[in-house]
């Protein structure tokens, strides 16, 4: 039976391939995505140097991913965004935040409107699935009950701080800031909101190029909890999506 899964977004700056991979594996077994914005009906927009390339048209996103946010800007739906303030958790079987560094993601990152439906959505029970920064709207949502993050008690992953040092160090010079979103590592806010960092904190394979792909997810990782997946970057994106399809699929 078909699904219906939530991909909330800022209205720009959100990474390519960690939008259009979900999108494209989702729709293709079948499942409707809704993609809800600030505002209805905005057009959301993807970070244009993912597209084009950071530095030297490199470190940007693989060429598949790329098509499938063109294919996915010219479906009907991309244009039909819902409010985050008129998302209804109730009516979506699963929830996927999405990640980015650019300076458009904070608009998503620290919405308390976003974050009000993300702890409504999580006491229903369903597959959620985070990546990268988006692993920090769950670390910045609280659990009404407890006043804790709502993944206080669970096994996580996220971007590491080693990628998102290396890649600032790397790309400084031409770039500035651009892949330090916030003063804090992304690594350090999320191990600050779990109850016992050591044990619940997973930081994976060490990595810096190597992706996974559709046909290979050897240099993939993904931490999976319960109903709950993440992910640390765009590498990951292929492994983390059929994690979450199998997931929503068994409920």
């Amino acid at each position: 039976m078909a699904k219906i899964v939530l991909i909330p977004l800022p209205d720009r700056d959100f990474d390519v391939t960690e939008v259009a991979v979900p999108w494209r594996l989702l729709t293709r077994a079948g499942h409707c995505v809704v993609f809800a914005t600030e505002r209805a009906g905005t057009v959301p927009a993807a970070d244009p140097l993912l597209l084009s390339g950071v530095v030297f048209g490199q470190l940007g996103a693989a060429p598949e991913p790329k098509e499938f946010y063109r294919e996915l800007t010219e479906s009907p739906s991309w244009a039909k965004t819902i409010a985050w303030s008129e998302i209804d958790p109730d009516a979506f079987d699963g929830l996927i935040l999405p990640g980015g560094h650019a300076p458009g993601m904070k608009q998503y990152l620290e919405s308390r409107v976003l974050q009000s439906k993300v702890a409504a959505f999580w006491t229903l029970d369903r597959p959620i699935a985070a990546i990268c920064h988006g692993v920090l709207v769950l670390a910045r949502t609280s659990d009404p009950n407890t006043g804790k993050s709502v993944i206080a008690g669970s096994q996580t992953t996220c971007l590491p701080k080693y990628m998102e040092r290396n890649a600032y160090l790397a790309t400084f010079w031409r770039r500035g800031r651009y892949f330090r979103t916030y003063p804090a590592y992304v690594e350090d806010e999320v191990r600050a909101a779990l109850d016992a960092p050591a044990t619940q904190f997973v930081r994976g394979p060490r990595t810096m190029m190597a992706r996974g792909t559709a046909d290979d997810d050897t240099p993939a990782f993904a931490v999976e909890d319960g109903r709950y997946i993440s992910a640390r970057w765009p590498g990951d994106a292929y492994l983390f999506t059929r994690r979450f399809l199998h997931l929503l699929e068994a409920r």
